[in-house]
């Protein structure tokens, strides 16, 4: 099966819930629970210290307001990657944020979420 296949509605229902839940678990600084719908090679390439120290430093990844915009899919190869457009409670500006999506063993799993 192959994620690009999907109807829009259907990525929707399935990335929604997971992007605000990483906004969630990015704000309580949660790291367990940010990473539990990531992809196995997502998880092998992570330095853990690295991201909590993202997590305890950084004021825009503690401060990602809940309300942002959903900007559209990029469909490719055996991705979907999500785009929203992001804003923090502290800082002023915007970002871009992206979480792609594909299969890994027949389930749907998060192979990268960035904000930038």
């Amino acid at each position: 099966m192959n994620i690009i296949d999907k109807t829009d509605e259907e990525l929707l229902a399935i990335g929604t819930p997971w992007w605000e839940d990483l906004i969630k678990y990015s704000n309580k600084g949660q790291y367990g629970k940010f990473i539990q719908n990531f992809s196995t090679d997502l998880l092998r390439g992570l330095n853990e210290v690295e991201v909590g120290n993202q997590f305890a430093k950084s004021d825009l990844t503690r401060s990602l307001d809940t309300n942002y915009d959903f900007l559209g899919f990029i469909r490719r190869g055996e991705h979907v990657s999500f785009l929203f457009r992001v804003r923090s409670t502290k800082k002023p500006g915007e970002w871009l944020g992206r979480m792609v999506l594909g299969y890994e063993r027949g389930e749907v799993k998060i192979f990268a979420a960035s904000i930038f």
